[in-house]
């Protein structure tokens, strides 16, 4: 008999060689048939795995993350038993589960895939999913797998299995379908019971331009046809506030193509919008303590040496830059970090100097492969809200909830309150990945949880999700919709100070090093508008949208009055515009409903006569007539509330 520990800490007796699924059925059926895979040990692993030792076991089911995950990939077989029965020959590259579905990259073998053959494949694989058949594991010699995908004609897969280590390799099969897959899946294809094929792209083989291009199917399922409908009108709503389409119509950014794939120009609207952002969060930070800094857009490839930047990143910057000098290399910057550090050694530092605080909205440059842009949300060139804060040890905390409090300011003044914080720790089994000391990691790590903590945050613990050099708290917010997305972070660092020798001295008349704190509240402006837009869907808070009110003529003849209210406006601070078209007031408020301008002020003979407007709010109608000193205070009542809602 073995011990069984749940969830709730309840401990159940067992034979060895117990299921999870076994677990669930002797709980309840109605859990059994909603029982996806299950954590063992910390481990996610098939529930229809024997278990034959004491464990702590959590089932999984479509309520979990690594439910969803593991229904996901296990469609991605489905989806590669689908194909393999309609085009005969095709190769397989990898199918993993993503954030919302799965795809499968492959190689159809001089035959074409279009979004037109999706359909039959989406009818195929529903037909095999109904035969319900098991997901079945078997572990494999790693010759043996060779030999099979040899005899199948499959590079792909035996190039990933030359990366493999023998006795570490395990296959899994549904119905007439074999794949090189360390699992874990569902107990078998009739819990997928909506299906929905999104649509084909063109991938390189393991993300390598070199290499060749294959064909990347996108789909996503869900275990009951409800959730898939629910799903869809998610997606036509996401597609009405795409900020692509919202940022060419409300003119706020452009791309060109002379200018450079990613590489985003902000029009006047954009830049007024951005720049609106960008002040706020320097007052909050002038208020706090932060001193701005300006670092070049470039380097010499010695600085990220010293960093670890260039062997970590290296690949993914843009060719470096040589000058004249034989041997000279310079690099546009990828991030804003070594900079400050060299800032902070430029003079030296008593412990009554710390914390100090260097903030700087500093432009970098990263070269993202052309298929994985998206608008601003991934670009090659985007500036950082960043600041570095270098302080003492027992600073660390403290200037860590610093940073968690203002973080909360701006989720509360742009109206972001559905959010958690992912704590990212280094990844236990390959220590390799990162820079210093176990120690370093052990207090840097500890220290986010306990600032964590005490500002009782909603958190997710991801292991190999830190940086290379330090842990970090990143915040996951979810949007007017329900997607999630990443947006500020924060991240202790005790590696950077040591690369580059940072010192102070302490009251012990000694040198020590400092402690570094990255943070960036924003994240990057540009994703971080993407974000915004997509969040309100256009209609800015209205301390900063670019332009609070439009200003409506009913006719030519009272322009004059127009342009009498728009200089009143201006002294209040209220910024507004003047539409003096030649058209029809009903379309005048047409056009300006589509802008999203929050106020439209109608002035005619009677408004003129009485020194008044006539208000109306974007998507609320008429407020009825005002004296401008009335509509004046209540826009600035309006913004107050909206930045002091802290």
């Amino acid at each position: 008999m073995i011990k069984i520990t749940l969830p709730d800490g309840s401990v159940r007796e067992f034979e060895q060689g117990i299921t999870a699924l076994d677990i669930a059925k002797s709980i309840s059926e109605g859990l059994a048939r909603n029982v996806l895979s299950a954590e063992v040990n910390g481990e996610v692993i098939d529930a229809t795995r024997s278990i034959n030792s004491d464990a702590t076991v959590k089932l999984l089911t479509w309520s979990d993350s690594e439910g969803k995950k593991t229904l996901w990939h296990s469609s991605a077989h489905l989806l590669a038993e689908a194909l393999e029965a309609l085009y005969p020959g095709i190769k397989f590259g990898i199918g993993p589960p993503i954030e919302n579905g799965f795809y499968y990259d492959v190689d159809p073998g001089g035959r074409s895939i279009s979004s037109e053959d999706l359909p039959a494949i989406e009818a195929k694989m529903k037909e095999l999913a109904k035969q319900k058949n098991p997901y079945l594991r078997k572990e494999m010699a790693k010759a043996d797998a060779i030999a099979y995908f040899t005899d199948k004609n499959d590079e792909y897969k035996i190039e990933l299995l030359n990366d493999l280590e023998d006795g570490t390799i395990t296959f899994y099969q549904q119905g007439d379908f074999v794949d090189l897959c360390r699992g874990p899946h569902i107990p078998d294809t009739g819990f997928i019971k909506a299906i929905k094929l999104m649509n084909v792209a063109g991938a390189y083989w393991r993300g390598d331009e070199k290499n060749k291009q294959l064909t990347r199917i996108y789909g996503i399922t869900f275990p009951k046809s409800s959730e898939l409908t629910e799903y869809l009108e998610l997606l036509e709503e996401a597609k009405k506030r795409d900020h692509r389409k919202l940022g060419k119509e409300l003119e706020l950014f452009m791309f060109s193509e002379k200018v450079g794939q990613g590489l985003p120009m902000w029009l006047p609207k954009g830049t007024a919008l951005r720049e609106r952002l960008t002040d706020y969060l320097k007052k909050a930070q002038a208020a706090t303590g932060y001193v701005q800094v300006i670092t070049p857009h470039i380097a010499h490839k010695d600085l990220y040496v010293t960093s670890g930047h260039y062997d970590k990143y290296g690949a993914d910057s843009f060719q470096p830059i040589r000058t004249p000098n034989e041997g000279e290399e310079f690099f546009l910057k990828p991030m804003n970090c070594p900079h400050h550090c060299e800032i902070y050694k430029n003079k030296p530092h008593s412990y009554k100097d710390l914390p100090i605080r260097l903030a700087e909205f500093g432009t970098v440059y990263r070269y993202e492969q052309s298929g994985e842009l998206h608008g601003l949300t991934r670009v090659r060139g985007f500036t950082q809200d960043d600041a570095h804060i270098f302080c003492r040890p027992d600073q660390v905390k403290d200037e860590f909830l610093k940073v968690i409090d203002l973080v909360f300011m701006i989720f509360k003044a742009l109206d972001f309150k559905d959010f958690t914080a992912q704590i990212s720790l280094r990844d236990p089994e390959n220590k390799a990945k990162y820079i210093g000391s176990d120690e370093n990691w052990e207090k840097a790590e500890s220290a986010i949880i306990e600032a964590a903590q005490e500002r009782n945050l909603s958190t997710v613990i991801e292991l190999g999700e830190a940086a290379f050099y330090g842990p970090k708290l990143d915040f996951m917010v979810k949007d007017a919709i329900g997607r999630r997305w990443q947006l500020g972070t924060i991240q202790v660092d005790y590696n950077l100070p040591e690369r580059f020798q940072l010192e102070y001295m302490g009251a012990d008349n000694q040198k020590h090093r400092p402690v570094m704190i990255h943070r960036a509240p924003f994240g990057s402006m540009e994703r971080f508008v993407a974000v915004l837009i997509e969040h309100c869907a256009g209609n800015f808070p209205l301390w900063l949208t670019p332009e609070q009110a439009v200003i409506l003529p009913i006719s030519e003849k009272y322009n004059d009055y127009a342009k009498k209210v728009l200089e009143v406006l201006k002294n209040y601070d209220i910024r507004a515009a003047i539409d003096d078209r030649d058209e029809r007031a009903g379309k005048k408020i047409r056009d300006a409903e589509i802008s999203k301008t929050p106020y439209m002020l109608i002035v005619g003979e009677k408004e003129e006569q009485s020194d008044s407007v006539s208000v109306r709010k974007h998507g609320e109608g008429d407020l009825g007539e005002m004296t401008l000193e009335l509509f004046a205070k209540q826009v600035q009542n309006e913004v107050d509330a909206q930045i002091n809602a802290n």
